[in-house]
């Protein structure tokens, strides 16, 4: 009798289960676009102060009236003149400036700004650094069309969203994005979260440029190397943690619930 007809249906099953996540762990496409497989649970990525944040940039924030913001704002080191977006236009926030400079309504705090930032860089740099990709160049860089499931998903190339993506999963999956060059979501086009998955647990660490489409919605935080742009009337519910600009053109910001 054969090794394999001597194995229970139980022990059968979890060897099929082993054997597709090996497989599934280079970047394979599950029937029908979907990435079906559970890999290994991943920790939260901490965000310090800089998840008090909506949005926190590091050379400013400029808008076109009128976006609105659900959350805290932010720009440091650069004054806060180039902090752009009006009082009425952030909501359940406060605005927070290095200097006295800034919207009317806005708050001096330089410490605080200062160390939110520096947990910004730590963020990014946990997110990049984290090993062990559970996909890597899934989709060659186009995750459109796709159902994604909690892992750690890596690129060595740009990441495109030309159609809706999906993460699907529950309320404690992680979802941690590395991507070692842009991301680009096309208009109109959406990040759709599945089943239980939450915002505050889906991470994109972007080494270059972010731009979320006209009319896109994303969800999660973005940790970006340098520019985000937000093209008119897309939205987010997440944060926009940028270490150059970000950019609003009558964009809706929601931080996410805790």
């Amino acid at each position: 009798m054969s090794t394999s007809t001597q194995l229970s249906p139980s022990r059968k099953r979890l060897l099929g289960a082993l054997l597709a996540v090996s497989i599934m762990g280079v970047g394979s496409i599950g029937v029908g676009g979907a990435v079906a497989v559970e890999s290994t649970p991943r920790a939260v990525v901490d965000l310090g102060e800089a998840g008090t944040f909506a949005i926190l940039s590091k050379s400013g924030i400029t808008d076109v009236y009128a976006s609105s913001v659900s959350g805290n704002v932010g720009a440091s080191p650069i004054s806060g003149a180039a902090i752009h977006l009006t009082c009425p236009e952030v909501s359940n926030g406060t605005i927070y400036s290095v200097d006295a400079e800034g919207p009317s309504c806005k708050v001096t705090d330089e410490t605080y700004l200062t160390e939110a930032v520096s947990d910004l860089e730590i963020a990014y740099t946990d997110a990049a650094g984290r090993t062990t990709p559970d996909y890597i160049n899934l989709g060659a860089g186009e995750i459109g069309g796709l159902t994604l499931t909690q892992g750690l998903y890596k690129w060595g190339t740009d990441v495109n969203i030309s159609t809706d993506v999906t993460l699907t999963g529950t309320s404690e999956d992680v979802f941690i994005f590395q991507i070692s060059k842009d991301l680009e979501q096309a208009s109109a086009k959406n990040v759709v979260l599945a089943g239980d998955v939450q915002a505050k647990n889906v991470f994109w660490q972007v080494a270059g440029s972010v731009a979320i489409g006209t009319t896109a919605h994303f969800e999660g935080t973005i940790l970006s190397h340098t520019m985000i742009a937000m093209k008119t009337g897309a939205t987010i519910n997440g944060r926009l943690l940028a270490q150059t600009a970000v950019t609003l053109q009558s964009n809706t910001v929601t931080a996410p619930v805790e």
